[in-house]
C-alpha cells in the first residue's frame, strides 16, 4: 500500500506533521458556477490546514495553483463600503507619516480593482497595481489606474528595477495569504523597495481567527495564515525587519505590518510591535498545545449552525443568505448547507448574480430579492461586515424578519 507524503512548510521545508483543522473537501471558493455548468462534475480539494512546528507558519498544501485560481477571479474590492473606507483613511495616514508626494512611487501587489491606488493617484501621487486577475485589473484600468497584469515575485520586482521603479511605498492588502511561494514574494518585495522605503502588508491575525474561531476565513484561495512572530521570521530571513505594527478591525481581526530593509537605520523598532510580539508568546504560538484545541470548536460551532436550521425550517420558517464571499462558501460546504435550508443569498456584485455557489448550488441574486422573498431569517455570510450589512437593510426587521450570524458563536439579532 502506498505511503502518503507527509508535505513540508512553505517556508522553512520543515515536515508538516500536525492537523490545526480539517474541514474536509471543498471547491474553491471564488468558483461560481453558470446555470448550465451545475450538471457538471465540480473539482473538490481537501481542506486539511497543517501547522509548521519549527517556524509556527500554519498553511494549506498549494492543492491548486495560484495561476488556476487567480487568473480570473469573482472577487472585487469596491463592493464593501468599509473597505473602501478603510483604503482612505489607509492613504492619509501614509502620505502623513511618511511625507509622501508627487515625487514619490507608490505600489501595491494585489491591488485588485483599484480601490486603493485610486486614492493616491487622486492625491496626484504616482502609483502602479500589480494584479494577476486580468478581469479584475480592467477594472483598475478603466478608472485611469496604472496596473500591470501579472503575479508578483522576484522575477516582476527585477522587471520593475529595470524600468526604473523602485517603492517608496510598497503595500499589500490580504494578498500574502494567497500567495503559495512566500519565500519567492518576500524577495520580490526586497528587491523592490527603495533604500528608505516602507512596506506594509495586512492580513488576518492568526489570533483572532483561534479566538474568533473564523475557520470559515479557511480556503484554498488562502495559502498561509499568519501571527506576527511567523511574519517576523519569514521578512528576518530575507533581510527585511518589521518594526511597527497595527491592529486592525478588518475581515474580524487583521495586523499592518511595517517593514524596512534591515540596513536602514530610520525607522526604530516600536514599542507597540513588542508589545503584541510578547503577547502572542504569552497566548503561545510558539506551541503546539496553542493548535490542538481548535479543530474540536469548529465542530462544535458546526452542530450549533446546524441544529438552529433545522428547527428553524422545522417550525416552517424562510431563509435566505446574505453574501457569497469566500468565507461563506466555506462555511457552506463545510456544514452541507444547501438550497435544503437556504432558499438563495444576495450579493452586491454583479458578477455572482445569476449564478450558483459552489458545491453547495445556492442561487446568488441582488439585494432587492430580499424585499420580494421577505425571508424569516437572513444568514450573513461576510460576518464581518455584520454592521455596515444590518444598516443597510434594516428594512429586514419590517416585516419580522431577523439576522443570523454565524461566527465567532451563533447570534439572531431581531
Amino acid at each position: 500500500m502506498a505511503v502518503r507524503a507527509v508535505p513540508s512548510c512553505r517556508f522553512c521545508a520543515a515536515p508538516l506533521r500536525h492537523t490545526f483543522v480539517d474541514l474536509g473537501m471543498s471547491p474553491l471558493c471564488e468558483s461560481f458556477l453558470p446555470a448550465d455548468q451545475l450538471d457538471r462534475m465540480e473539482a473538490f480539494y481537501p481542506l486539511h490546514v497543517r501547522v509548521c512546528d519549527r517556524c509556527w507558519l500554519v498553511q494549506l498544501p498549494e492543492y491548486v495553483s495560484g495561476q488556476e485560481i487567480f487568473t480570473e477571479y469573482a472577487y472585487f474590492s469596491s463592493y464593501a463600503d468599509s473597505w473602501l473606507a478603510h483604503a482612505r483613511a489607509y492613504t492619509a495616514q501614509m502620505i502623513d507619516r511618511f511625507e509622501l508626494n508627487t515625487q514619490s512611487q507608490v505600489v501595491e501587489v494585489g491591488s485588485n480593482d483599484g480601490y486603493l491606488l485610486q486614492n493616491f493617484v487622486q492625491r496626484g501621487i504616482p502609483a502602479l497595481g500589480i494584479e494577476p486577475a486580468a478581469n479584475v485589473a480592467q477594472a483598475a484600468l478603466e478608472r485611469g489606474i496604472p496596473t500591470q497584469v501579472r503575479f508578483f515575485g522576484r522575477e516582476t520586482a527585477r522587471d520593475l528595477i529595470a524600468q526604473g521603479r523602485r517603492a517608496d511605498l510598497l503595500a499589500g492588502a490580504n494578498v500574502m495569504a494567497q500567495v503559495p511561494d512566500l519565500n519567492d514574494f518576500v524577495v520580490g518585495l526586497k528587491i523592490l523597495l527603495a533604500p528608505r522605503g516602507v512596506i506594509t502588508i495586512e492580513f488576518p491575525h492568526l489570533m483572532t481567527l483561534v479566538e474568533g474561531n473564523q475557520f470559515d476565513t479557511i480556503y484554498h484561495e488562502h495559502f498561509s495564515y499568519f501571527s506576527l512572530t511567523c511574519v517576523e521570521k519569514i521578512f528576518g530571513a530575507h533581510g527585511l525587519t518589521v518594526f511597527d505594527v497595527d491592529e486592525l478591525p478588518t475581515h474580524g481581526g487583521s495586523l499592518r505590518i511595517y517593514a524596512k530593509h534591515d540596513t536602514d537605520a530610520t525607522h526604530p523598532v516600536t514599542s507597540t510591535l513588542e508589545e503584541l510580539r510578547a503577547r502572542e508568546l504569552r497566548a503561545g504560538v510558539s506551541g503546539l498545545e496553542y493548535y490542538a484545541s481548535f479543530g474540536e470548536r469548529v465542530k462544535a460551532t458546526k452542530r450549533k449552525l446546524l441544529d438552529f436550521l433545522v428547527d428553524a425550517r422545522r417550525r416552517g420558517k424562510s431563509l435566505a443568505g446574505y453574501g457569497a464571499p469566500g468565507k461563506g462558501n466555506t462555511l457552506l460546504n463545510y456544514c452541507g448547507i444547501r438550497t435544503d435550508f437556504l432558499d438563495f443569498t444576495v450579493d452586491r456584485n454583479p458578477y455572482k448574480h445569476g449564478r450558483f455557489t459552489p458545491g453547495t448550488h445556492i442561487p446568488i441574486y441582488p439585494p432587492a430579492r430580499l424585499r420580494e422573498a421577505r425571508p424569516d431569517y437572513v444568514l450573513i455570510l461576510p460576518w464581518n461586515l455584520r454592521d455596515e450589512i444590518m444598516s443597510q437593510h434594516g428594512y429586514i426587521r419590517e416585516w419580522g424578519g431577523q439576522f443570523v450570524i454565524p461566527i465567532p458563536e451563533l447570534r439572531v439579532y431581531r
